[in-house]
C-alpha cells in the first residue's frame, strides 16, 4: 500500500514537471509575442470598424 502510494506520488510530479518542461519548449517567447500582438492588432481593428457604426444600430 506504502510502495503504491509513493509510486503514485513520484508518477505525478513527473508528469507536473515534464508539463512545464514541455509548455517552454512549444511556446517560446518571441513566438507567444508575435501571437499576443496579432491578436491586440485584432481587437483594436474590431473597436475602431465598432465605433465608426452608430450606436444605435442604423447605417449612415
Amino acid at each position: 500500500m506504502r510502495h503504491t502510494l509513493r509510486l503514485s506520488l513520484l508518477a505525478a510530479m513527473l508528469a507536473v514537471s515534464t508539463a512545464c518542461v514541455t509548455i517552454n519548449i512549444y511556446f517560446p517567447a518571441a513566438a507567444a509575442e508575435k501571437a499576443a500582438d496579432r491578436i491586440i492588432d485584432e481587437v483594436w481593428q474590431l473597436r475602431e470598424g465598432a465605433a465608426a457604426q452608430p450606436a444605435n444600430g442604423e447605417r449612415q
